[in-house]
């Protein structure tokens, strides 16, 4: 019912393209990438002491390419929503889409790389760590970093994420149920556009940002999607910031050109050109994630160990809450 093949002709239009692509440089990078990978894999697997399993795809693709492939991803996640947005508005599945289609557009033009789950019931997509080729290539040119090092360090993020999923058993199926939860509840609101509406006059008289950190998707939110989104910003962070410590912590031992690469995109992601855009889309929380998430990670490794950081992959129960992450004491608390 979602016009997905308008979301993936505005995602191509906005992802752009890149002099290098289709050249031998790209080629060089597909070629080398899978070795680069099983390097990265075999350190981030030292470090957090999870086991893997398997051995991912390793794919090095075009800004189109990846945005063609989240369109598919979330085609799938968002099939239980469609037959609710198109009853709720004639016109809201390609609003939908244009919307999914400008995002993950913009989006291309900035990821370096992507570990992808394998959905459920669904052969085509499976164990995948993807690199668009043209934003490597592009941050390696523009920033005069060395190709083996920049490319090895994006792979130990890469890994650390995979790692995540594949060597904590539950983990996928607890996200991707999450994610599940957050669709089938996005139902029409009966009475939503007077809530939103009061909403936006409260903060206007507080001062407070008309849209927060969830975005418009936030705003427009019910009290038990609110929730979710805690629950699922608390899971993101959680593994953004352990995926973020343990590749600067390997980088740190093993790249001479980790400090500087680490600063060059921490600043990137604080571009002011960008920042009315990820507000807006709600991206703005992704980018907070590290942060909160990286210090969550240290202050509980700092008071009592990176053993009892461990505990967080015991089971759904032992995941820190939202306010668990902002205050690393109550979770140890709690749980440690």
């Amino acid at each position: 019912m979602i016009d997905w093949d308008l979301a993936v002709r505005i995602a191509s239009r906005f992802a752009g393209t890149y002099p290098l692509e289709g050249t031998y440089h790209a080629d060089l990078l597909a070629r080398e990438a899978p070795g680069i990978v099983a390097e990265a894999a075999q350190m981030v697997e030292a470090e957090t002491r999870l086991a893997s399993v398997g051995v991912p795809e390793v794919a090095v693709v075009t800004r189109k390419q990846w945005a063609e492939s989240n369109v598919s991803v979330f085609s799938k996640l968002l099939a239980p929503a469609e037959a609710a947005i198109k009853k709720q508005n004639p016109l809201a599945s390609r609003v939908v889409a244009a919307e999914m289609g400008a995002v993950l557009g913009f989006l291309a033009r900035k990821v370096l790389g992507q570990y992808e789950l394998v959905l459920p019931g669904d052969d085509t997509n499976g164990d995948v760590v993807y690199l668009v080729g043209a934003n490597v290539l592009s941050m390696e040119r523009s920033n005069q970093f060395r190709p083996h090092e920049f490319r090895l360090w994006i792979a130990l993020h890469e890994c650390a994420h995979r790692l995540q999923f594949v060597g904590v058993p539950w983990l996928r199926e607890y996200f991707l149920e999450l994610v599940g939860e957050l669709v089938a509840s996005a139902v029409p609101e009966p009475g939503r556009w007077a809530r939103v509406m009061a909403d936006v006059r409260r903060a206007n008289e507080e001062g407070e940002p008309l849209i927060g950190e969830t975005g418009l998707f936030g705003l427009f939110a019910s009290s038990s999607q609110k929730d979710l989104l805690e629950r699922v910003q608390a899971l993101m962070s959680l593994l953004e910031g352990h995926g973020h410590v343990v590749m600067d912590r390997i980088g740190r031992r093993e790249l001479a050109s980790q400090r500087r690469m680490a600063a060059v995109l921490k600043q990137r992601r604080k571009d002011p050109r960008t920042a009315t855009f990820l507000r807006i889309s709600g991206l703005e929380m992704k980018m907070r994630q590290y942060e909160q998430g990286e210090r969550f990670v240290l202050a509980v490794e700092r008071e009592a160990g990176w053993e009892t950081l461990d505990r967080v992959w015991a089971s759904p129960d032992s995941l820190p809450t939202l306010a668990e992450i902002t205050d690393p004491d109550q979770w140890l608390r709690r749980v440690a």
